[in-house]
């Protein structure tokens, strides 16, 4: 009871920034793309339209194989191989045990029109602030989850990709494209084989990201999933370090793309206004050969930072696996959340159990309290005023800094360390990490030094040398660390020191000093030199 009670006064605390956040949104359009339809690709709500009647039905697809093989028709039974289903999840772990089990997941109904494109849907029956109907796709046979409310809506049958393995001579592609003519989707077949794809015309392509500082080449949007579908029929595939994927499914009409911001390293990247784990960008309705897209600044500006921070999570997470083994990697199942309209950042770690004792932010409260119950974050990036790649990236990896510490440095630190973040911001008449005189300073003193330090070093390593550092006027001075870099105490043998114990900078020098007593003079003059 006392760590719900306590999670409860931090959310309090977090309402101001989902509603700052939210209200009004405030955000860049950048340039509105189309799909291969020629309609608007936007990233608000979608909106439906009329019920569209699913090729993929058993009926449908009986009624097809008689049309394409009259003679068949009373020798071969087209059986259900799929349910099309939908639940409502009554919380976050609900949620989760659906995810984990790896069934596709959208939000709204697949056999409806959409009027308008867009990447959330929130049924207008459920309740704001509680989980939206998901709808799925599961395999006959399926166990659905004890606990979890589901309906049934439809028995399909889903042929496979490639010569029939019945011996029963079916062209199963041929039935699928008449089952879209006779159920009245004829304008959605894909008006030649695809050619893009290895082999019979699995959706390929590349997802690429521009950073338009000077020198950059256009790099791959890495670890993010690629999902596209038509009607009941799902495929997916991850982008590699390049920005290609390839579909292990072929489609005889043009699917809908998205791509979904759960990384292949772990972390998600949420906050669609409706709160999930994995925020969508939807790419709209694109040919069956697969999908080129190219993301840039002038993009919609949704779609541009949640790529700039995936692709800076997944080079931090590869960094610390193979480069970089003396730096934690940080939680796998890091949940990072976007604010549009706010320029602050946090690291709170809440879906990790930290904990954080009443605040004077508490009244605050309000109605979407329940939303921030719903899923906790672990990282938050302010991004107003922060236009460019550059500016972009350095927050994310601050904030993945902050996580290898927490790995280190653990939870007990972290409630003291975000304890005295969110009290001091108040009592000093809300001046960013405090005046550096409250008690608890230390923890932040620690923790800002270090991530500040990391931010400048894999900024200069990315920009060059000449490139400016970070929180370089604050007074926990990262230019110690930096300092002792120049020196030959490198980030990965610093962060090897960053135990629970170091809870202020004295402590920090002392222990230096006993990891590295070659290096005492250099240290003793850096802490000196900042005091």
């Amino acid at each position: 009871m006392k760590r719900r009670r306590q999670r409860r006064i931090l959310f309090d605390a977090l309402v101001p920034v989902l509603l700052a956040s939210c209200s009004g949104l405030g955000l860049s359009p950048g340039e509105v793309s189309v799909d291969a339809e020629g309609r608007r690709v936007e990233h608000g709500m979608i909106e439906l339209g009329r019920q569209l009647d699913d090729p993929y039905s058993v009926d449908n697809m009986t009624q097809a194989l008689a049309a394409v093989y009259p003679t068949k028709a009373d020798r071969v039974v087209v059986p259900t191989t799929h349910l099309y289903v939908r639940f409502l999840p009554a919380d976050e772990a609900q949620y989760e045990e659906l995810e984990r089990s790896g069934i596709p997941l959208l939000d709204h109904p697949v056999d409806y029109e959409i009027t308008r494109e867009g990447d959330y849907y929130h049924d207008p029956e459920v309740p704001e602030g509680r989980i939206t109907w998901q709808y799925s796709v599961v395999p006959k046979g399926y166990s659905f989850p004890p606990g979890i409310r589901y309906e049934v809506l439809e028995s399909c049958y889903i042929p496979p990709d490639g010569p029939s393995t019945k011996g029963d001579g079916v062209d199963w592609a041929a039935v699928e494209r008449e089952a879209f003519r006779l159920s009245g989707n004829a304008a959605l077949l894909d008006a030649a084989p695809a050619t893009r794809g290895e082999s019979s015309g699995k959706p390929a392509g590349c997802i690429t990201l521009l950073d338009d500082a000077p020198g950059r080449e256009p790099e791959g949007v890495r670890g993010v999933r690629v999902s596209c579908n038509s009607f009941v029929k799902f495929a997916y595939a991850y982008t590699d370090e390049e920005g290609y994927y390839q579909m292990d499914k072929s489609f005889a009409s043009r699917p809908r793309y998205r791509l979904i911001f759960k990384n292949s390293k772990g972390f998600g990247i949420g906050l669609n206004l409706l709160l999930v784990p994995a925020s969508v960008a939807t790419l709209g309705r694109q040919d069956a050969a697969g999908l080129d897209y190219e993301v840039s600044r002038s993009s919609d500006r949704w779609l541009f930072t949640r790529c700039v921070v995936n692709n800076a999570g997944y080079d931090y997470f590869a960094r610390c696996e193979t480069v970089d083994p003396a730096l934690k990697v940080p939680p796998a199942n890091l949940r990072i959340w976007l604010f549009q309209r706010l320029s602050l950042s946090s690291a709170v770690m809440l879906q990790q159990g930290v904990l954080v004792e009443q605040s004077r932010l508490a009244d605050f409260l309000g109605e979407y309290v329940s939303l921030l119950q719903m899923f906790l974050p672990d990282v938050t990036i302010g991004l107003k005023g922060s236009d460019s790649y550059a500016d972009i990236y350095a927050m994310a990896i601050h904030e993945f800094a902050h996580a290898s510490h927490f790995m280190l440095a653990g939870r007990d630190y972290w409630n003291h360390y975000a304890r005295y973040v969110l009290k001091s911001f108040v009592t000093s008449g809300f001046v960013t990490y405090g005046l550096g005189t409250e008690a608890d300073h230390g923890y932040c003193e620690v923790g800002e030094m270090w991530a500040y330090f990391v931010q400048t070093h894999f900024y200069r390593e990315r920009y060059g040398e000449s490139a400016p550092g970070f929180g370089l006027s604050f007074w926990f001075h990262p230019q110690i660390l930096l300092l002792l870099e120049e020196h030959g105490l490198d980030y990965n043998r610093i962060f090897q020191v960053l135990g629970a114990d170091v809870t202020d900078r004295e402590i920090l020098q002392k222990k230096l000093i006993s990891y590295y007593p070659a290096y005492k003079s250099d240290i003793n003059q850096a802490f000196a030199r900042y005091n």
